[in-house]
């Protein structure tokens, strides 16, 4: 259960970093209140994870989610570039996070 928390945190991760860019510096409303939604929902959901995982596995996969998630959405939805690097660069991100899964007792 614990992993599926960090999970779920990783996308509210993703939701609330996604959400600072269309909240325009909080100046625009529904925007800002999913933000911080998103923003809460996290946070209480990697303490939750916490709980049983350790603390330094907990947060390097949620960072890595919301990390590689936000790439992805900035990719595919900004036009952000997708170079080789930044590919390679993702692709070891998701390996340290299997590592990371896998190492977990």
């Amino acid at each position: 259960m614990a992993w599926v928390s960090l999970l779920l945190a990783g996308i509210l991760e993703i939701v609330w970093a996604i959400g600072l860019k269309y909240s325009h510096n909080f100046t625009k409303f529904t925007p800002s209140i999913i933000t911080l939604a998103a923003l809460v929902g996290s946070f209480l959901l990697l303490a939750q994870s916490m709980r049983s995982l350790p603390v330094g596995t907990a947060y390097a996969v949620w960072t890595g989610i919301g990390a590689v998630g936000a790439t992805i959405v900035g990719i595919i939805a900004f036009k952000e570039p997708a170079g080789a690097m930044r590919l390679i660069s993702l692709t070891l991100i998701i390996a340290g996070i299997i590592g990371l899964k896998l190492g977990a007792h």
